[in-house]
């Protein structure tokens, strides 16, 4: 099993799909052998990627069901507008293919629940099924975690997290799912800050409460939001706030900031910036190359390889999905909300695009 190459069909073709395919092309235990993707254009340009960088030349189908039937796939990257994650990876595990779904897991919890349970009973039969989360991968993210876990920085009391981006109104024009809830799913916490979303959680664990505010305060074109505050507490006794915005000109950093009684540490742009342990005033970083997708995939195929569960599971996706989706639930209602009750289902029938408002004049 540890010598078999896995035959990888690339769902989606667009700018995600490329690095995926860039990923997978640059390893021996992995290769392309089939593309799919509606858009003839999309998926002959990656094709003609891949053989101009000295690859076989892969297989070419409209959907998911022909690429099944026709090739001999055993992994599955779906890299597809988010609203339709779930339903395309539940089709491959039924199928008993491997998966590495894109982030966000999807943007439905109902779909994503649905997809879980797939992926458990896909599990016990040895099928791997992971969610894009690289950033758990990078080097500063990893040391975080072990001094979290190591009790050095002592008792957690708070963590601060922020996506600062600028994203023009051409992009939300770029492609047709872009900025709508069926596909998107949400705005900036969903699309940009979904990965931040999932490091504070990796960092703090669960929450309990969220409050929130999410309104379109530059791209009134959109139907989602453009900038969204939240304050959490952690099931660990710790608060936190969170803030995601494409509406930052010219576009700030990524900080994910996390403070304890005996020491704490901040992680910029993918990059460990300050790191306090032990009650000690002056310790210094030790910095590393963020992982990206390259460090993810080492770890699926891997796990594909041994046997094993791999380091990031659909739970942690759906916990991730939960999370943002109790931000804008919080938003709607105007009143801080229960994370295990969104988890759980109790509030489902939300309407959040009614959360989202404009700027006050």
């Amino acid at each position: 099993m540890a010598d078999t190459q896995q035959q990888v069909a690339i769902v989606g073709c667009g700018i995600i799909g490329r690095t995926h395919a860039k990923t997978i092309a640059e390893r021996p235990d992995a290769i392309v052998t089939a593309l799919v993707d509606g858009d003839a254009a999309a998926r002959e340009a990656l094709r003609a990627q891949l053989t101009e960088a000295g690859q076989p030349e892969p297989k070419v189908y409209d959907d998911l069901t022909a690429a099944l039937s026709g090739s001999d796939v055993t992994l599955v990257a779906i890299c597809t507008p988010s609203g339709t994650h779930a339903a395309l990876a539940e089709e491959a595990l039924n199928e008993k293919k491997h998966v590495v779904i894109e982030k966000p897991l999807d943007v439905d919890l109902v779909r994503a629940r649905r997809l879980g349970a797939a992926a458990a009973r896909a599990a016990s039969h040895g099928v791997v099924s992971s969610v894009i989360s690289q950033h758990r991968f990078d080097h500063g993210s990893a040391v975080v975690k072990q001094a979290i876990d190591a009790g050095r920085f002592g008792q957690l009391t708070s963590s601060v997290a922020t996506v600062a981006w600028w994203r023009s109104d051409e992009y939300y024009a770029s492609a047709g799912w872009r900025g709508t809830w069926a596909q998107d799913g949400g705005g900036a916490l969903m699309n940009q800050g979904v990965h931040t979303v999932d490091l504070m959680l990796w960092f703090m664990g669960r929450p309990v409460s969220i409050q929130a505010q999410a309104l379109r305060a530059a791209h009134h074109a959109i139907e989602v939001e453009d900038t969204v505050v939240a304050t959490l507490t952690f099931e660990n006794g710790a608060v936190g706030t969170l803030h995601a915005t494409t509406a930052a000109f010219p576009g700030g950093r990524t900080r994910v900031s996390v403070h304890g009684t005996e020491g704490g540490a901040e992680v910029e742009d993918d990059r460990l910036r300050r790191l306090n342990v032990d009650g000690s005033k002056d310790d210094a970083p030790t910095d590393g190359e963020p992982g990206g997708h390259e460090a993810q995939y080492d770890d699926i195929l891997k796990a594909i390889a041994a046997g094993n569960a791999p380091a990031i599971t659909v739970q942690d996706a759906i916990d991730a999905l939960a999370t943002v989706r109790a931000v804008y639930i919080a938003s709607t209602l105007q009143r801080p909300v229960k994370f295990v009750d969104v988890l759980e289902g109790r509030y489902d029938d939300v309407d959040v695009s009614r959360g989202v408002g404009l700027p006050p004049n």
